[in-house]
């Protein structure tokens, strides 16, 4: 099982949103960066890093941090917002991100997914972002009929290397994620799953991990580390 802490980053600094709403967002002291090495300290391996900015200028935009925090020695990070091209891939796996999340070019030019995954095998990560069981895109600001079971069929057979399913009425608000539709999604792939969105405390991760799941890999944990309700160096114990 492999926690992810996150950052999220909107104008150079961390911050969370609160069900997506870019109007409901609080912003933290510590910059990306910063916060980057405090969790690589602590002894986290691996960072999920989301560029809001770039997710709603659908290009990237907060790249020189993404570049520096790369050079922390021995770090992984995988990092989406804004991806939309092969170009946009190439650059990110170059400054040495590990995996690369696409979400609405992904969704809605399957083409694109397909050539991604062909040209970077293992090196792209899938973000089903969901509203009460459909997907939702660009920086969750439009939402689509396209249930998140049925989009799920269509991935058998590339290369993917996982996939982060966010329940997205969860994110920001530390009410524990919705586990039991994340892992009725998760038996349909055989890409492994992160859960993302809602976890709010030890115990969240502590239950997750305890059942095993088949095909969960990791949980992303945001919100409940910046706000202390989770003790970050009890989390980092049981990564």
């Amino acid at each position: 099982m492999i926690i992810f802490p996150a950052i999220d980053i909107k104008g150079g600094k961390c911050v969370r949103l609160f069900k997506g709403n870019f109007n409901k967002i609080t912003k933290y002291h510590k910059t990306p960066l910063d916060q980057a090495r405090e969790f690589f300290s602590l002894g986290f391996k691996n960072i999920h890093i989301v560029d809001l900015d770039g997710a709603l200028k659908k290009s990237p935009v907060n790249k020189d941090i993404i570049k520096e925090v790369c050079k922390i020695n021995q770090i992984k990070i995988q990092v989406g917002g804004g991806v939309r091209s092969l170009d946009h891939i190439k650059k990110l796996i170059d400054f040495g991100v590990d995996k690369v999340i696409l979400g609405t070019a992904a969704i809605e030019n399957f083409k694109f997914l397909q050539e991604s995954c062909d040209k970077f095998n293992k090196k792209i990560a899938l973000s089903i972002d969901v509203r009460n069981g459909y997907i939702a895109l660009a920086g969750w600001k439009k939402q689509t009929n396209i249930l998140a079971t049925d989009f799920i069929k269509k991935v058998q057979n590339i290369n993917l290397s996982r996939i982060i399913y966010t329940d997205i009425d969860r994110d920001g608000t530390k009410l524990g994620p919705n586990i039991e539709q994340t892992v009725n999604f998760s038996i349909l792939s055989e890409v492994p799953t992160l859960v993302s969105g809602g976890i709010s405390s030890i115990e969240d991760v502590i239950n997750i991990k305890k059942k095993n799941y088949k095909n969960i890999e990791g949980i992303i944990i945001g919100k409940a580390i910046y706000d202390n309700n989770i003790n970050i160096k009890e989390l980092c114990k049981i990564n």
